[in-house]
């Protein structure tokens, strides 16, 4: 966590037409699925384009001695799926890519029809995770395969991420996904990185519902805010209209922001436990919920945001209903060292309550107005759906209750004129945690 002058530069003046196609894109940890077969890789992808995702960034890390087997395995699934896929080399898991190997990889499969390349360009778009401390290989590396070059350099900051090897890239990715502290996350940073970028360069915006991490064996043990991330960062998106947006993540189990599906029970155990993990915080919290939205979101940045009850009512087949949180209250058990923000990135710690309310989240797709209600233990309160940001009747309402002190069995109905609309229920909330160890993971679930 991230020479050749003259070539390079008649490589880095190649940009996106101002029509270009927008992608959304949903980073993809290939070493967490190193045991996937075919079918598994098919199913995932197929969940993915339901979602209205395009194709997964495949994070690949330069030791992993799976790489060969997984990536022939993915391509032959995405030929099946129509599902794109393209390279993010990852410099900070297993150390830097020696650039000889970057090279073969990428002029392995930049040919194969699967292979994104963005729009009007036709070369195979490639990106990193971290890796500024590289950029002087990506001149030759560029020349060598006639990529189009979108590192993520977020560690450098945006200036320095755009001047890098003499400006050698052609666009950038962010990872600053997550608000720093008890606030919620603006847009600050993606300013900060087209302005970098001129606004004649594209730009990868990231968006991430949640974040916590406690692995030991990797010094990892800390959780940024995630309430009310998901519908924000959306909305943020649909206003800002960037080139591409890049999901964090698919499959990132370690750092809870994952959104496809938690593999079965071994799987995910060996990868805790490998880690040294004081518990298994993904085992039994899938967040499937958080893709319920996405078809409505993606297309609402894709066409431009519309706005108005009219043409967000076009948009809207169905009712759907989404809930998410975590079934731990705060400080029901030991936080095991867990902070609030990560003091290795120069972040002030605070108390992790601080920053994760004790609160049943929920978002709701509507085409009108609508009441909530949230059943805790049996017992029923009525909650408030805020109305969509676009300011119209149709679209994504959302709001909260506290636990205050209630366990039990969660359940959130929307209702119209007495008639429940959807319902979600979802596991019990809890003092009696895993290993005796706070879970400051979410679950997320959906209905239909």
């Amino acid at each position: 966590m991230h020479l050749l002058f003259a070539i390079a530069a008649a490589l880095a003046v190649c940009v996106l037409p101002a029509q270009a196609a927008k992608e959304v894109f949903a980073h993809f940890l290939v070493g967490n699925a190193n045991a996937f077969t075919f079918a598994e890789w098919q199913h995932d992808m197929q969940l993915a384009k339901a979602a209205s995702i395009d194709g997964f960034s495949l994070n690949i890390a330069a030791q992993d001695s799976h790489n060969g087997a997984s990536l022939a395995t993915a391509f032959q699934a995405a030929d099946s799926t129509g599902f794109k896929l393209f390279f993010s080399f990852d410099y900070a898991a297993q150390g830097a890519w020696p650039k000889d190997q970057v090279i073969a990889l990428v002029n392995q499969y930049a040919s194969h029809a699967t292979y994104f390349k963005p729009d009007g360009t036709g070369k195979p778009l490639v990106t990193t995770f971290e890796g500024a401390g590289s950029a002087a290989d990506w001149p030759s590396i560029k020349a060598a395969t006639h990529c189009f070059f979108m590192p993520e350099w977020t560690s450098i900051g945006p200036r320095a991420a755009a001047a890098a090897a003499n400006n050698v890239a052609d666009g950038l990715a962010s990872w600053n996904a997550w608000p720093v502290g008890a606030t919620n996350m603006t847009t600050a940073p993606d300013t900060a990185f087209r302005a970098a970028l001129n606004d004649n360069k594209p730009y990868m915006m990231p968006a991430s519902p949640w974040f916590y991490t406690n692995l030991p064996a990797y010094g990892k043990n800390w959780l940024w805010r995630g309430d009310q991330l998901w519908d924000t960062r959306w909305q943020q998106i649909i206003a800002q209209q960037p080139d591409y947006v890049q999901v964090l993540t698919w499959n990132d189990l370690g750092e809870s922001h994952y959104i496809g599906p938690v593999p079965p029970g071994p799987a995910t155990s060996r990868l805790f436990a490998a880690a040294g993990a004081p518990l298994n915080y993904a085992l039994h919290n899938p967040h499937d919920g958080w893709r319920a939205l996405l078809p409505y979101y993606i297309q609402q940045y894709k066409t431009g945001g519309g706005g108005g009850r009219n043409s967000n009512a076009k948009m809207i087949a169905q009712d759907k209903l989404v809930m998410y949180y975590r079934v731990n209250p705060a400080r029901a058990c030991s936080a095991a060292g867990t902070t609030g923000n990560n003091p290795a990135f120069g972040q002030a710690a605070v108390p992790p309550d601080q920053m994760a309310a004790d609160r049943v989240f929920y978002a709701a797709l509507l085409d009108a107005p609508a009441d909530v209600s949230v059943a805790i233990g049996g017992k029923v309160y009525k909650g408030v759906l805020s109305p969509p940001a676009s300011g119209g009747a149709s679209g994504v309402y959302t709001g909260s209750v506290p636990f205050a002190g209630r366990l039990g069995a969660v359940a959130v109905a929307v209702s119209r004129g007495g008639k429940t609309l959807v319902e979600v229920e979802g596991p019990g909330i809890t003092t009696a945690c895993q290993n005796g160890v706070e879970n400051w993971n979410a679950v997320a679930l959906s209905a239909p």
